[in-house]
Protein backbone atom coordinates (compact mmCIF):
# COMPACT_ATOMS: atom_id res chain seq x y z
CA UNK A 1 0.00 0.00 0.00
CA UNK A 2 1.65 2.98 -1.20
CA UNK A 3 1.81 6.16 0.99
CA UNK A 4 -0.17 8.73 -1.31
CA UNK A 5 -3.04 5.32 -1.59
CA UNK A 6 -3.58 6.49 2.61
CA UNK A 7 -3.83 9.80 1.76
CA UNK A 8 -7.33 11.36 1.07
CA UNK A 9 -7.03 15.43 0.27
CA UNK A 10 -9.82 17.37 1.36
CA UNK A 11 -11.48 15.13 3.35
CA UNK A 12 -10.51 16.15 7.20
CA UNK A 13 -12.69 13.51 8.90
CA UNK A 14 -9.32 10.94 7.07
CA UNK A 15 -7.05 10.32 9.91
CA UNK A 16 -3.77 8.92 7.90
CA UNK A 17 -1.72 8.21 10.91
CA UNK A 18 -4.48 5.58 11.75
CA UNK A 19 -4.34 4.64 7.73
CA UNK A 20 -0.38 4.17 8.06
CA UNK A 21 -0.56 2.11 11.58
CA UNK A 22 -3.12 -0.44 10.29
CA UNK A 23 -1.23 -0.56 6.82
CA UNK A 24 2.02 -1.70 8.87
CA UNK A 25 -0.07 -4.05 10.90
CA UNK A 26 -1.24 -6.01 7.91
CA UNK A 27 2.11 -6.37 6.32
CA UNK A 28 3.06 -8.36 9.36
CA UNK A 29 0.22 -10.21 9.22
CA UNK A 30 1.14 -11.20 4.86
CA UNK A 31 4.77 -12.02 5.79
CA UNK A 32 4.28 -14.38 9.16
CA UNK A 33 7.67 -12.96 11.09
CA UNK A 34 9.41 -10.13 12.42
CA UNK A 35 10.11 -7.83 10.53
CA UNK A 36 12.81 -4.31 10.33
CA UNK A 37 11.50 -0.79 9.99
CA UNK A 38 13.05 -0.87 6.80
CA UNK A 39 11.57 -4.38 5.61
CA UNK A 40 8.26 -3.25 6.84
CA UNK A 41 8.74 0.10 5.18
CA UNK A 42 9.75 -1.79 1.59
CA UNK A 43 6.17 -3.58 2.00
CA UNK A 44 4.12 -0.67 2.91
CA UNK A 45 5.54 2.02 0.90
CA UNK A 46 5.70 4.15 3.58
CA UNK A 47 8.84 6.13 4.47
CA UNK A 48 11.29 5.09 7.26
CA UNK A 49 10.30 7.31 9.83
CA UNK A 50 6.74 6.89 9.39
CA UNK A 51 7.02 3.01 10.10
CA UNK A 52 9.32 3.37 13.21
CA UNK A 53 6.76 6.00 14.50
CA UNK A 54 3.92 3.42 14.08
CA UNK A 55 5.73 0.93 15.08
CA UNK A 56 6.71 2.44 18.33
CA UNK A 57 3.26 3.10 19.09
CA UNK A 58 2.46 -0.30 18.48
CA UNK A 59 4.79 -1.32 21.15
CA UNK A 60 3.69 0.98 24.04
CA UNK A 61 -0.23 0.06 23.20
CA UNK A 62 1.20 -3.25 23.76
CA UNK A 63 0.33 -4.53 20.36
CA UNK A 64 3.59 -5.46 19.36
CA UNK A 65 7.27 -6.33 20.54
CA UNK A 66 10.63 -4.89 20.01
CA UNK A 67 13.67 -7.27 19.61
CA UNK A 68 16.64 -5.45 18.94
CA UNK A 69 16.21 -3.89 15.63
CA UNK A 70 13.27 -6.51 14.80
CA UNK A 71 9.31 -5.82 15.62
CA UNK A 72 6.52 -8.43 15.73
CA UNK A 73 2.93 -8.67 16.78
CA UNK A 74 2.25 -9.56 20.02
CA UNK A 75 -1.51 -11.67 20.71
CA UNK A 76 -3.22 -8.43 21.76
CA UNK A 77 -3.65 -7.94 18.01
CA UNK A 78 -6.02 -10.83 17.98
CA UNK A 79 -8.47 -8.78 20.00
CA UNK A 80 -9.44 -6.57 16.90
CA UNK A 81 -10.06 -9.95 14.68
CA UNK A 82 -11.59 -11.34 17.15
CA UNK A 83 -14.06 -8.65 17.73
CA UNK A 84 -15.40 -8.75 14.10
CA UNK A 85 -15.37 -12.57 14.00
CA UNK A 86 -17.82 -12.36 17.06
CA UNK A 87 -20.47 -9.69 15.73
CA UNK A 88 -20.09 -11.78 12.70
CA UNK A 89 -22.68 -14.46 13.11
CA UNK A 90 -22.98 -16.12 9.78
CA UNK A 91 -18.31 -17.37 10.90
CA UNK A 92 -20.03 -18.46 14.27
CA UNK A 93 -22.80 -20.14 12.09
CA UNK A 94 -20.75 -21.78 9.69
CA UNK A 95 -17.73 -22.88 11.82
CA UNK A 96 -19.33 -26.05 13.29
CA UNK A 97 -21.28 -26.77 9.83
CA UNK A 98 -17.38 -27.09 8.11
CA UNK A 99 -15.90 -28.76 11.07
CA UNK A 100 -18.70 -31.25 9.63
CA UNK A 101 -17.93 -31.39 6.50
CA UNK A 102 -13.98 -31.31 7.21
CA UNK A 103 -14.98 -34.95 9.17
CA UNK A 104 -17.64 -36.33 6.58
CA UNK A 105 -14.94 -35.44 3.39
CA UNK A 106 -11.28 -35.93 5.40
CA UNK A 107 -10.14 -32.39 3.92
CA UNK A 108 -9.74 -28.88 4.77
CA UNK A 109 -12.96 -26.69 3.80
CA UNK A 110 -13.37 -22.70 4.04
CA UNK A 111 -15.98 -19.77 4.33
CA UNK A 112 -15.10 -16.70 2.62
CA UNK A 113 -15.93 -13.23 1.41
CA UNK A 114 -15.36 -10.50 -1.12
CA UNK A 115 -13.22 -7.48 0.05
CA UNK A 116 -10.43 -5.17 -1.14
CA UNK A 117 -10.91 -6.91 -4.32
CA UNK A 118 -10.04 -10.11 -2.44
CA UNK A 119 -11.31 -13.58 -0.46
CA UNK A 120 -11.41 -12.81 2.90
CA UNK A 121 -11.26 -16.12 4.96
CA UNK A 122 -13.98 -15.89 7.78
CA UNK A 123 -13.98 -19.15 9.04
CA UNK A 124 -11.85 -22.54 8.37
CA UNK A 125 -11.74 -26.40 9.04
CA UNK A 126 -8.20 -27.63 8.32
CA UNK A 127 -7.70 -31.36 8.30
CA UNK A 128 -3.67 -31.16 7.27
CA UNK A 129 -1.63 -28.40 5.28
CA UNK A 130 -1.85 -28.71 1.31
CA UNK A 131 -0.58 -25.66 0.39
CA UNK A 132 2.70 -23.94 0.27
CA UNK A 133 0.41 -20.69 1.45
CA UNK A 134 -0.61 -20.86 5.09
CA UNK A 135 -3.92 -20.36 5.24
CA UNK A 136 -6.18 -19.20 8.42
CA UNK A 137 -9.07 -17.11 8.94
CA UNK A 138 -7.52 -13.68 8.09
CA UNK A 139 -6.21 -14.87 5.11
CA UNK A 140 -6.88 -13.53 1.81
CA UNK A 141 -6.42 -14.67 -1.98
CA UNK A 142 -7.12 -13.49 -5.38
CA UNK A 143 -10.97 -13.85 -6.56
CA UNK A 144 -9.11 -14.63 -10.26
CA UNK A 145 -7.28 -17.51 -9.87
CA UNK A 146 -9.90 -19.30 -6.55
CA UNK A 147 -12.50 -21.31 -6.47
CA UNK A 148 -14.45 -19.57 -3.72
CA UNK A 149 -13.07 -16.02 -5.96
CA UNK A 150 -14.97 -17.14 -9.05
CA UNK A 151 -17.75 -18.36 -6.85
CA UNK A 152 -17.79 -14.47 -5.67
CA UNK A 153 -17.51 -12.80 -9.14
CA UNK A 154 -20.21 -14.83 -10.59
CA UNK A 155 -22.60 -12.97 -8.92
CA UNK A 156 -21.29 -10.04 -9.59
CA UNK A 157 -22.74 -7.64 -12.86
CA UNK A 158 -20.44 -8.34 -15.53
CA UNK A 159 -19.56 -4.40 -15.88
CA UNK A 160 -18.84 -4.62 -12.04
CA UNK A 161 -16.33 -7.74 -13.13
CA UNK A 162 -14.23 -6.03 -15.80
CA UNK A 163 -13.97 -2.95 -13.50
CA UNK A 164 -12.38 -5.64 -11.51
CA UNK A 165 -9.86 -7.08 -14.10
CA UNK A 166 -9.14 -3.92 -15.27
CA UNK A 167 -7.58 -2.55 -10.93
CA UNK A 168 -5.88 -6.17 -10.22
CA UNK A 169 -4.59 -6.87 -13.81
CA UNK A 170 -4.26 -10.91 -13.52
CA UNK A 171 -0.83 -12.70 -12.96
CA UNK A 172 -0.19 -15.90 -13.75
CA UNK A 173 0.56 -18.00 -10.82
CA UNK A 174 1.33 -21.45 -11.98
CA UNK A 175 1.61 -22.31 -16.00
CA UNK A 176 -2.52 -23.34 -15.81
CA UNK A 177 -3.46 -19.81 -14.29
CA UNK A 178 -6.07 -18.07 -16.58
CA UNK A 179 -5.17 -14.43 -17.02
CA UNK A 180 -6.92 -13.50 -19.98
CA UNK A 181 -10.23 -11.36 -19.12
CA UNK A 182 -12.71 -12.30 -21.66
CA UNK A 183 -12.01 -15.71 -21.03
CA UNK A 184 -11.96 -15.22 -16.95
CA UNK A 185 -15.18 -13.92 -17.76
CA UNK A 186 -16.46 -16.48 -19.56
CA UNK A 187 -15.72 -18.86 -16.73
CA UNK A 188 -17.68 -16.47 -14.10
CA UNK A 189 -20.46 -16.71 -16.75
CA UNK A 190 -20.87 -20.66 -16.39
CA UNK A 191 -20.24 -20.73 -12.82
CA UNK A 192 -22.96 -18.64 -12.46
CA UNK A 193 -25.06 -20.98 -14.37
CA UNK A 194 -23.49 -24.04 -12.89
CA UNK A 195 -23.57 -22.85 -9.29
CA UNK A 196 -20.70 -23.96 -8.71
CA UNK A 197 -16.32 -23.45 -9.25
CA UNK A 198 -13.58 -25.70 -9.96
CA UNK A 199 -10.07 -24.61 -9.76
CA UNK A 200 -7.36 -26.95 -10.89
CA UNK A 201 -3.77 -25.74 -9.70
CA UNK A 202 -4.26 -22.53 -10.82
CA UNK A 203 -3.40 -21.00 -7.43
CA UNK A 204 -0.63 -23.51 -6.97
CA UNK A 205 0.35 -26.82 -8.58
CA UNK A 206 -1.47 -29.83 -6.72
CA UNK A 207 -3.93 -28.20 -5.12
CA UNK A 208 -7.24 -28.94 -6.68
CA UNK A 209 -10.48 -26.81 -4.95
CA UNK A 210 -14.54 -26.83 -5.29
CA UNK A 211 -16.66 -23.60 -4.53
CA UNK A 212 -20.55 -23.03 -4.39
CA UNK A 213 -22.26 -19.99 -3.24
CA UNK A 214 -24.15 -19.02 0.54
CA UNK A 215 -26.77 -17.03 -0.49
CA UNK A 216 -28.30 -14.53 1.85
CA UNK A 217 -32.04 -13.68 2.42
CA UNK A 218 -32.39 -11.04 -0.23
CA UNK A 219 -31.62 -14.21 -2.51
CA UNK A 220 -27.90 -12.50 -3.31
CA UNK A 221 -24.96 -14.89 -2.64
CA UNK A 222 -23.25 -13.32 1.01
CA UNK A 223 -20.05 -15.89 0.94
CA UNK A 224 -18.86 -18.64 -0.51
CA UNK A 225 -17.76 -22.14 0.80
CA UNK A 226 -15.22 -24.67 -0.82
CA UNK A 227 -12.74 -28.05 -0.13
CA UNK A 228 -9.31 -28.02 -1.10
CA UNK A 229 -7.41 -31.50 -1.74
CA UNK A 230 -4.47 -32.41 -3.38
CA UNK A 231 -4.69 -33.50 -7.49
CA UNK A 232 -2.94 -36.19 -6.64
CA UNK A 233 -5.10 -37.65 -4.62
CA UNK A 234 -9.00 -36.13 -5.79
CA UNK A 235 -9.87 -36.36 -9.37
CA UNK A 236 -12.05 -33.63 -11.10
CA UNK A 237 -14.90 -36.44 -11.58
CA UNK A 238 -14.51 -37.05 -7.23
CA UNK A 239 -14.77 -33.52 -7.12
CA UNK A 240 -18.14 -33.31 -9.10
CA UNK A 241 -19.89 -36.22 -7.64
CA UNK A 242 -18.37 -37.20 -4.37
CA UNK A 243 -17.68 -33.42 -2.88
CA UNK A 244 -19.94 -31.27 -4.53
CA UNK A 245 -22.90 -32.50 -3.49
CA UNK A 246 -22.15 -32.36 0.25
CA UNK A 247 -20.72 -28.85 -0.13
CA UNK A 248 -23.82 -27.99 -1.29
CA UNK A 249 -25.77 -29.73 1.47
CA UNK A 250 -23.54 -27.76 3.73
CA UNK A 251 -24.41 -24.40 1.89
CA UNK A 252 -28.22 -25.04 1.48
CA UNK A 253 -28.01 -25.28 5.46
CA UNK A 254 -25.87 -22.34 6.63
CA UNK A 255 -27.98 -20.27 3.82
CA UNK A 256 -31.65 -21.40 5.42
CA UNK A 257 -30.26 -19.99 8.74
CA UNK A 258 -31.40 -16.53 7.25
CA UNK A 259 -27.95 -14.78 9.01
CA UNK A 260 -27.60 -12.70 6.47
Amino acid sequence: MMDDLLESPGDPEFMASLARGLAVMRCFAEQERAMTIAQASKLTGLSRPAVRRCLLTLVKLGYAAQDGSHYALRPKVMTLGYAYLSSTPLALRAQPLLDQLRDELGESCSLGIVDDDQVFYIARAEVSRIMSIALRVGSRLPLYTTSMGRVLLADMPRESRAAYFRRINPTTRTDLTETDPNRLQAICDKVAEEGYAIIDQELEMGLRSVAVPVFGLSGRVVAAINVGTQASRVSIVDLRTQFLPALRRCARELSATGLL
